[in-house]
């Protein structure tokens, strides 16, 4: 059944993706805002607290409505699965954005890219070069894959019903949303330490939760790219890129990625005000450029019907006689 509702929930997306669907996370997003007002007083028992208050209600509905509908017919409980499949992966929303960037760089009209990458990211893009638009793409396109697609598969299929693909999406949202300063000592202010406590359960959930799927990613980036170098990349690579946005774990899928396409990702990238943010270099091969664009996209759609595939054989597995 996993396999009939994740291949369900694909084909809807691909046939119309509606625009209302981002309302749910948004109500999610603003309940943490008021627990966070309500709760965060610096320290971590808080931060427990609150995450559990947090995730607690959507598992909670998920799991018992999937349970009463399959108590009454496996069939309601399937339709419930792709229902919260459809609203919870976004497969379309990160490959849509990805190819306005792709079109607009195409057509040579690099402020136009700029814009549909500072509005997929939600940052200022207004000094990046075609280049630098293409690599962060790249970048973007990967992280987006594993976090809206890969991890959400690997927790559907771990935990009952679509408890587990709930849970990760909405640890992955409170983990954003309650994320702490990233600086260190006296640069850190009084309010940004309270937000790092607070926020510390979510995002230690996250990690936890991250741990298996985001390997189980980058061997798929391997197996249908370039196998070697992708191991190659994962293996001296991605412990560098811990002190960067995700940490060692958006290490693995982006140097895993980035050795299956060839390419180099990370790097020197111009920010506001001038400066120079410098980040650690992953992959190997070319620099990236609009041209290779269509390659990163197609490395996500390769890993996924492998991830298809290897459902649909456990199926067939489950259902053979003496399988389950």
């Amino acid at each position: 059944m996993n396999f009939i509702a994740v291949l369900a929930a694909l084909g809807l997306e691909q046939w119309r993706a509606f625009r209302w669907r981002a309302m749910l996370e948004r109500a999610f997003i603003g309940y943490a805002r008021w627990l966070d007002e309500k709760l965060n007083a610096g320290t971590l028992q808080q931060g427990i607290f609150a995450t559990v208050a947090a995730l607690l209600p959507p598992v909670a509905v998920a799991a018992v409505v999937h349970a009463l509908l399959a108590a009454v017919h496996p069939l309601l409980a399937l339709a419930w699965d792709i229902v919260l499949l459809y609203l919870l992966m976004g497969f379309r929303r990160f490959s849509h954005a990805y190819t306005d960037v792709v079109a607009a760089l195409k057509a040579g009209d690099v402020p136009v890219a700029r814009r549909a990458l500072a509005a997929w990211r939600g940052s200022v893009a207004t000094d990046l070069s075609a280049t630098d638009v293409a690599k962060l793409a790249i970048e973007q396109g990967l992280m987006d894959s594993y976090r809206q697609v890969f991890a959400a598969l690997f927790w559907f299929t771990i935990l009952p019903g679509p408890a587990g693909a709930v849970l990760y999406r909405a640890v992955a949202l409170l983990a954003d949303e309650w994320r702490g300063d990233t600086g260190s000592g006296a640069d850190v202010t009084p309010i940004a330490r309270s937000r790092n406590a607070f926020g510390a359960p979510a995002r230690r959930l996250l990690w936890i939760l991250d741990w298996v799927p985001v390997r189980l990613t980058a061997l798929s980036f391997a197996i249908v790219g370039d196998f070697e170098d992708a191991v190659h990349c994962w293996r001296t690579q991605a412990a560098t890129w811990a002190k960067q946005e995700g940490g060692e774990h958006a290490g693995i899928v982006l140097a895993s990625g980035a050795g299956a396409l060839g390419v180099t990702l990370g790097g020197a990238l111009p920010v506001p005000g001038g400066e120079t943010e410098f980040r650690p270099e992953l992959g190997m091969g070319d620099v990236a450029d609009p041209e290779l664009l269509p390659s990163g996209v197609g490395l996500v759609w390769r890993a996924l019907i492998l991830w298809l595939l290897l459902m649909l054989l456990l199926t067939f597995a489950y259902w053979a006689p003496g399988g389950g």
